[in-house]
């Protein structure tokens, strides 16, 4: 079982490893769905080599769509990948496949539209290692798809939620000429829009109508697991570190308390995490949670705001003209921030100055009302807490015995990874205290110190222990557990997988511009593997009315209490056509019933 974490840089990453990621998917120079958190090779490096330590793994996400021009630079950057100890790239672009790529696997970018149990076949027989399933799937279709594969297969169980079906976004660059599938997202979905009817009245103003909450698997793990996910993935690439050490250190323990009940599961990294506060999502930015479809629609829409809530408070019983009374169990406390929406649905939030038993005295009263939902989406103690450093411990056993040239010093951790030091006779000192020598070692060797390592147990096989000083036994302890760190560097081996041309039939006959084929080299893909390119991808297309520029499960109706397939014609409540208005631009929404899609154009 792998808990993977998002990193926008090094120092992120490296606190995701400490709070218990088993593996790790950061932006490389280039060519990543988040243009705006690149780094260097040498940092990755840096990261792949501490990941490393703990047998954890390090993946470049490099998926973005390529232009014929950039396929030589995106395979250099593969190739530095491969060299900078990368154990697999996460792409979207199959002209890749056509070129000479390093030994590394390949994962399947959840961008490519991994819906069906036949596209996930075909991406196994096309040699790739990992499917990132589409996040809308529910548990009987993962089912279906992990029956009729075998390959592994990785799903977001937390974290913000693209509306549409990743890859097949494309109101960004319709509207504003940066595209998802480049990596520079305009976020449109999360604007404001009006409702309207075909006529232009306003049937819901200034609401934001397809931003969604964010995603909280939390409490389907076991369910998830047993569908046939290995890799549970939390989404927060440009999400800052506290988020991270939060989020992570609340899923790990979760999968932990899972593995101990069920022994035929096993992480997939070492270590045991030591953590300084309580993780709490709700903590953390949110929009609110939602379990999305993974077991059956349900209402998923934060029109209000596209902001972070934070956590429900309780609601205000009294309003005066410095403070307001809240009956809550939550805790607040100077410094906290808290927020509310306004009877006009607009989000306002303010500090607290001080608290009085249950009366808080808000930076500003104003806007403040009796019966207003109260949130707190900033703990300042909390971030205080995640602010401290976490520390994550291999357990090893240091052992002493006796050989016919002296001593030797061993240690052993958890993995059965294994090195010694050897002490000849000739520089060893008779103790002119062996009780006291003894406790001396024991103690002295029984500190981890600031390795990575607990010693869990000291063994000794000897007759006698020589005199050294403490000095010199803390430099023997250190020299023997950085051999070990060493050794697990040089351990672990990274899997290799070598692409070979295939050619068997893509699901589809023909790929319009929902295909992404932006380059040549993608075009000899699908025609080798059978379908033709009618299309070239949307980026190199003048946006046009009429044009599909997305496509969801989220549904508009259905969020507003009108969903066509549950309700009786006359309990209509919306006009059949529904168009969407921002700034004088309209789209036109359509609904796929038989599909339970909605589909928006642009009008």
């Amino acid at each position: 079982m792998e808990l993977l974490a998002p990193a926008k840089d090094l120092h992120t990453g490296i606190a995701a490893i400490n709070c218990g990621a088993d593996a790790i998917y950061i932006g490389g120079p280039q060519f990543g769905a988040r243009a705006a958190v690149g780094n260097t090779m040498r940092d990755i490096q840096k990261l792949t080599t501490y990941a490393h330590r703990y047998f954890a793994k390090v993946y470049m996400v490099l998926n973005t769509i390529l232009y014929d021009k950039e396929i030589p630079e995106a395979i250099l950057l593969a190739h530095q990948a491969w060299d900078s100890n990368v154990d697999a790239l996460i792409i979207q672009d199959f002209g890749m496949l056509e070129t000479t790529l390093p030994p590394i696997p390949l994962f399947a970018s959840t961008q490519t539209n991994n819906t069906t149990p036949e596209k996930i076949q075909f991406l196994e027989d096309a040699g790739f290692s990992r499917v990132i399933l589409a996040r809308e799937l529910n548990l009987k279709q993962i089912k279906e798809i992990k029956q009729s594969t075998n390959i592994d297969l990785e799903f977001f169980i937390h974290g913000a939620l693209c509306v549409s079906y990743s890859g097949q976004c494309y109101l960004s660059q319709a509207l504003t000429g940066r595209s998802a599938n480049r990596g520079v997202c305009a976020q449109s979905c999360r604007m404001a829009y009006n409702l309207l009817d075909e006529k232009g009245k306003k049937l819901r103003e200034n609401k934001h109508l397809l931003s969604l909450k964010d995603l909280n698997l939390s409490d389907h793990l076991p369910q998830l697991i047993e569908a046939g996910i290995t890799s549970f993935k939390i989404e927060g690439r440009l999400k800052d570190e506290t988020y991270i050490k939060n989020n992570v250190s609340y899923y790990r323990q979760l999968l932990d308390n899972f593995l101990t009940s069920n022994r035929t599961f096993h992480k997939a990294s070492s270590g045991i995490v030591e953590l300084p506060f309580t993780p709490d999502p709700e903590r953390s930015f949110s929009r609110g949670f939602t379990s999305y479809f993974v077991e059956h629609r349900n209402l998923m829409a934060s029109m209000d705001t596209p902001k972070s809530v934070g956590k429900r408070i309780g609601t205000v019983s009294n309003v005066d003209g410095h403070s307001f009374t809240i009956n809550t169990q939550i805790p607040i406390a100077n410094g906290d921030g808290i927020c509310f929406i306004l009877p006009n649905g607009i989000l306002k939030g303010t500090n607290i100055n001080k608290v009085e038993n249950n009366r808080i005295y808000p930076n500003i009263i104003e806007d403040i009302l009796e019966g207003m939902v109260i949130y707190k989406n900033f703990d300042r103690k909390f971030t205080l807490q995640l602010e401290n450093s976490v520390e994550r411990k291999i357990e090893a056993t240091v052992s002493i015995s006796e050989t016919e040239k002296g001593i030797v010093i061993t240690a052993i951790d958890e993995d059965r990874i294994k090195v010694s030091i050897p002490i000849s006779i000739d520089k060893m000192e008779k103790a002119n205290n062996p009780k006291k020598t003894f406790k001396t070692w024991t103690e002295q060797l029984s500190k981890g110190g600031d390795s990575i390592f607990r010693i869990k147990n000291i063994d000794f096989d000897v007759t006698e222990l020589p005199f050294m000083p403490i000095s010199g036994i803390n430099q023997l302890r250190r020299d023997l557990l950085s051999q070990l760190v060493d050794t697990r560097l040089t351990t672990y081996k990274r899997v290799e997988k070598k692409m070979i041309l295939t050619s068997h039939p893509y699901p589809d006959s023909e790929l319009g511009y929902q295909g992404n084929v932006l380059n040549s080299m993608a075009k000899q893909f699908y025609e080798r593997h059978g379908t033709k390119v009618v299309q070239q991808a949307y980026e190199v297309n003048i946006p046009t009315a009429g044009d599909l520029v997305m496509t969801t499960k989220y549904c508009l109706r259905y969020e507003l209490g009108d969903c066509l397939q549950n309700r009786a014609p006359e309990n209509k409540q919306l006009p059949t056509s529904l168009f969407l208005e921002n700034n004088g631009r309209k789209l036109a929404l359509e609904f796929d019933c038989n599909h339970c899609e909605m589909k928006i154009k642009l009008a």
